[in-house]
């Protein structure tokens, strides 16, 4: 099992795009205004990346066939029963004696593995906390903005063309928005603590949070932004990574608050300002890894220590 914590940074890049909106369409903000993105967001993406990768994934939607009384076929989404029965090819166990049985599928799920599980099924009533937190990432771009882009659909509406019909008129579509951010730059505080599964693992339903589960969520924090590639998020790519690997008993802040964006002359600017509180704790700190793309962006800071990537190609600058 992984001793150590982890603390970072995941920083998205969000052009002519949307990266999280909210009922209305527009990107979320807080009552104050402030553009940001739910940790749900963020996480979904790597859900995704990971079920493309054959790997089991729970807490995702997925649809089945239902067929109604009178014949009827319509496709729905499965419930969570049903998809655990779908991943583990057994029903959820009803007699809680078997409780240890359904904890030890909901540790194969990757996604449970990495950010817990909420589960209350059929007599089980499960509460992991998983050993990945993940915030909110605020918007550290100040020039943002929000605007609604026209689309002309290539069918008619038929409610409308019954009111034109009456005009002598005869349109044949109908006219649509869609939302988009022009430019914004999201930047999301982590934390992993592989010793949230220690009870777990002394149960023995789970081998704990391993240096390979770790390598798993590290791939996919830096890379399933820019590989999912939706309507809304074709423009969302990863553009900054921090992993700060410390001793099992270090305690760090929030270090998105000590992120800064800009815009340069040629690129845009991060400045990392958290060197103070590294330097600080230097003792237990064991390494830092900074990504992020040197085409795009210029990378200022104080951290002398870190080792500096490519996040197009992960490797090291």
């Amino acid at each position: 099992m992984k001793s150590n914590r982890v603390y970072g940074v995941i920083g998205i890049s969000s052009i002519m795009a949307n990266w999280n909106a909210d009922f209305s369409g527009y990107p979320k903000t807080t009552y104050g205004g402030v553009v940001f993105g739910s940790d749900k967001a963020l996480k979904y993406p790597m859900k995704k990346m990971w079920e493309e990768q054959g790997k089991k994934v729970l807490y995702i939607k997925s649809m089945t066939v239902n067929e109604g009384k009178k014949g009827e076929i319509s496709i729905i989404p499965r419930t969570l029963g049903e998809r655990y029965e779908y991943l583990f090819g057994t029903p959820v166990a009803k007699d809680k004696g078997d409780g240890r049985e359904v904890l030890t599928n909901l540790f194969k799920a990757i996604d449970v593995k990495n950010f817990g599980a909420t589960f209350a099924e059929a007599g089980n009533n499960i509460a992991i906390t998983g050993a990945v937190q993940i915030g909110q990432g605020f918007n550290k771009y100040d020039g943002h903005s929000a605007f609604e882009q026209p689309i002309l659909s290539p069918f008619r509406d038929p409610k409308a063309a019954e009111k034109d019909a009456e005009k002598g008129e005869a349109k044949n579509s109908t006219l649509g928005t869609k939302i988009l951010s022009d430019e914004a730059h999201y930047f999301y505080s982590f934390t992993v603590n592989p010793m949230a599964y220690s009870n777990y693992v002394e149960l023995e339903v789970t081998d704990g949070y391993t240096d390979d589960d770790f390598d798993e969520f590290k791939h996919v924090a830096l890379t399933s932004a820019t590989s999912f590639a939706t309507n809304s998020k074709i423009g969302c790519e990863n553009e900054f990574g921090m992993f700060v690997e410390t001793a099992e008993d270090m305690y760090m802040p929030n270090l998105a608050e000590y992120i800064e964006f800009s815009k340069g002359d040629e690129k845009n600017v991060i400045d990392v300002k958290c060197g103070d509180i590294l330097r600080n704790n230097v003792a237990g700190i064991k390494s830092i890894e900074i990504y992020y793309n040197p085409f795009t962006t210029t990378l200022q800071g104080d951290i002398n220590d870190a080792k500096m990537f490519d996040i197009r190609t992960l490797k090291e600058v």
